[in-house]
């Protein structure tokens, strides 16, 4: 039983087929707010075994089917389901054809009790993205600073902050993960280290910083550096709180597929230091 709706998507979908140029600059819709939408791509009849579809050219490869479940499906009681309701096992799919000689998209909803195209179960790409993830270990910075903890700095004084760079505290990590024929791998990368400095300035870091040295000297540090005006005896400690916050950004991709994302995660370390006034003898 198919019914014909059009409806207006905003989270944009992938297609693992490689497009003619007419149709790879078409915008692809994506699913509606309110839905969550595993995918599942059917390349050849648009129809997916379910009733054939408008154009269907017999299984070639002009048309590419992608079918979203709809979740939350619509009540027992919808009249998307018809006049008897709801049947029982039927769920509701979104179809999305893309004929891909005109790049034209064809839409709408599907009930039946197995998933479209003969396709098997649905299985989302970002789940199994975020299966790779949750393999790597993305620790937090691994923190280097100047004046050292334990240590003391001088009011004016160049302040040096870096991080220790390793696949664990700044990338490239890589994992991967499959779920039935999907496999995905996923790359995370540190994109920045937010420094927040404990006397209410924060710096951004988009590299992991220039550990000290002393031939440095008085220098600023070139990439990742902060001048303390006051001294830490003036905060309720009597030092400065100092936090480093990264942000990894994790790209993934879908093996011998064009389908893709990116997906975040964020750390945090701290350390406290002491900054002096410098002392003048008369």
């Amino acid at each position: 039983m198919l019914a014909r709706r059009y409806v207006a998507l905003a989270v944009p979908l992938a297609v693992s087929l490689a497009l003619p140029a007419t149709a790879a600059a078409a915008k692809k819709p994506g699913c509606e707010t309110d839905f969550v939408c595993p995918i599942v791509v059917v390349p050849g009849d648009p129809g997916g075994g379910t009733g054939g579809g408008e154009g269907d050219t017999g299984g070639d490869s002009r048309y590419t089917c992608t079918y979203t479940l709809a979740d939350p499906q619509p009540g027992d009681d919808s009249t998307l389901w018809g006049s008897g309701g709801r049947q029982p096992g039927v769920s509701m799919y979104i179809e999305d054809c893309l004929d891909n000689e005109t790049g034209i998209h064809d839409m709408k909803n599907i009930f039946t009790t197995a998933p479209p195209g003969g396709g098997g179960p649905v299985i989302d790409p970002a789940v199994v993205a975020r299966q790779a993830v949750d393999k790597m270990r993305l620790r937090p910075p691994a923190i280097g600073i100047t004046p050292k903890p334990g240590g003391k700095g001088v009011v004016g004084m160049p302040v040096y902050m870096w991080t220790e760079t390793g696949p664990e505290t700044y990338g490239p990590n890589v994992a991967s993960a499959s779920v039935g024929p999907v496999s995905v791998t996923a790359t995370a990368r540190v994109s920045k280290i937010v420094w927040n400095m404990g006397d209410g300035h924060t710096v951004t870091c988009t590299t992991a910083g220039t550990p000290y040295k002393p031939e440095f000297g008085k220098q600023s540090s070139p990439d990742c550096g902060h001048r303390y005006d006051k001294p830490s005896s003036t905060t309720g400690s009597g030092t400065y709180h100092v936090t480093a916050t990264s942000t990894w950004s994790i790209d993934w991709q879908v093996t011998g597929g064009a389908q893709g994302g990116q997906l975040t995660e964020i750390r945090t370390s701290a350390v406290d230091i002491n900054v002096a006034e410098v002392q003048v003898l008369n």
